[in-house]
């Protein structure tokens, strides 16, 4: 059973998701806040698996709750939504630990997918949302920045392999592009999740544009 948090400052956002949720097989709601300083208080109290979190909220937005709460441990995962596809807080958000964000118009069932797989330890980005993304770190990106020495330690094979997870590439399509099974891509990920100190793939992402390993095609 995957239990959730939902943070969000409208209560009827808070219980239509959590009838949504709890309707759901595997799913089930632990517990509402209104801001983000209860969703950090109530994380401590109730362990949940997943928080929703929303980004706008008075006292603690979501961006420094989820900072908060990511800093604490490695759970829960924390799914951002937000209204506005070019939420300038995108950025900031999977810095502050979040490992996936969606737009709170996704549809029902896209929803629940996301709980499901952020709670599995993989990162999510709605696709609008990593288009913006990608665009802050090619407006980041310094030209002719060589590779950062976080990367020291991370063998040449485990850099290609982030650098296919950056390009967007699922276990599957990294097996058949590296000519490797699935149990040694997964033990190459566990690597660098370790040696780069990710909580998940979204994390790993982040790693790669920021050393440069990978760098953001401009047109």
């Amino acid at each position: 059973m995957i239990r959730v948090l939902v943070a969000d400052d409208q209560a009827l956002l808070r219980g239509s998701f959590r009838v949504l949720i709890d309707t759901t097989p595997g799913l089930t709601t632990v517990g509402e806040a209104a801001d983000g300083a209860e969703a950090v208080e109530l994380c401590k109290q109730l362990r949940p698996d997943v928080v929703l979190m929303d980004v706008r909220m008075p006292r603690l937005d979501g961006i420094e709750a989820t900072r908060q709460i990511c800093a604490a441990g490695p759970t829960p995962r924390v799914l951002i939504l937000t209204m506005f596809d070019l939420d300038d807080s995108v950025y900031a958000a999977l810095r502050a630990g979040a490992s996936g964000f969606l737009l709170k118009d996704v549809p029902p069932a896209d929803l629940l997918q996301a709980i499901r797989v952020v709670a599995a330890g993989e990162g999510l980005l709605a696709p609008s949302v990593t288009r913006r993304l990608i665009a802050e770190f090619a407006r980041l990106a310094e030209p002719g920045r060589a590779p950062s020495t976080a990367l020291d330690g991370v063998t040449d094979r485990e850099r290609e392999v982030l650098s296919l997870i950056a390009r967007g590439l699922s276990n599957k399509e990294i097996c058949e592009h590296l000519h490797v099974g699935h149990g040694t891509v997964k033990t190459h990920i566990g690597h660098l999740l370790a040696k780069l100190h990710a909580r998940d793939r979204a994390q790993l992402v982040i790693a790669a544009y920021e050393s440069s390993l990978v760098r953001p095609r401009r047109r």
